[in-house]
């Protein structure tokens, strides 16, 4: 069993006909974030929710929220992540040519600051920036759409970044996103991941609740 082992479930597949209902769950639940997928279909082709909706999460949400902007330009965009109450930012390798820059602002407002790889980015990418995360997100499905099958060679990825990890002495957590269910937690957990984001597995389950609890103990 991994050592605390994080659970973030994903907002995107909550039912937003009675969100407040699914978020009062979450928060009886031993979900350690709040996992929020930013899409603007230009990064992803996929639309999800905008700052109106993030800041109405946010008021009834009681944990900590870990914001995933799969968006161009997401630097635009760090004064009001941090205002509605952001713990992490987290922003994508690919959209960012500017990373450092992006990181130190992060920081600078107060945030967290996560890193995001696409499932083919190489985790050798991150080597000149690892010292500066507070976190790695390595993408285990394609973004844009939940739902999707897991990548297998996500696992590989995991033990690679460990090793950068461990190389450059950076205390990162790594986070997974993506096909995560009862069948690959354990697997991911054994490979070195920290934080788990899940939202089919836990928003469409019978009961939230206990499923979040046995992610937890993959």
């Amino acid at each position: 069993m991994a050592k605390d082992l994080k659970i973030a479930p994903s907002l995107l597949s909550a039912n937003f006909a009675n969100l407040s209902e699914d978020l009062e769950k979450i928060n009886r639940s031993e979900a350690d974030w709040l996992h929020l997928d930013v899409m603007d279909g230009v990064f992803v082709p996929n639309i999800s929710f905008g700052f109106p909706v993030l800041k109405a999460v946010a008021r009834i949400s009681e944990k900590p929220l870990d914001v995933h902007l799969m968006i161009v330009e997401p630097e635009k965009f760090i004064s009001q992540v941090k205002e509605f109450g952001a713990m992490m930012m987290n922003v994508h390798y690919e959209a960012c040519p500017h990373l450092h820059r992006v990181v130190q602002q992060i920081k600078e407002a107060g945030m967290k600051a996560g890193v995001t790889l696409n499932p083919a980015t190489p985790v050798a990418m991150l080597s000149d920036i690892i010292g500066d995360v507070d976190m790695v997100l390595l993408m285990s499905v394609n973004p844009g759409f939940g739902g999707q099958k897991f990548i297998p060679h996500t696992l590989q990825k995991i033990r690679e970044l460990r090793e950068l990890m461990e190389r450059r002495g950076s205390k990162a957590l790594v986070e997974v996103d993506g096909g995560v269910n009862l069948q690959t937690a354990p697997l991911l957990a054994e490979a070195g991941a920290d934080v788990l984001v899940a939202g089919s597995a836990v928003f469409k389950s019978p009961d939230m609740i206990e499923t979040i609890c046995r992610l937890k103990n993959s």
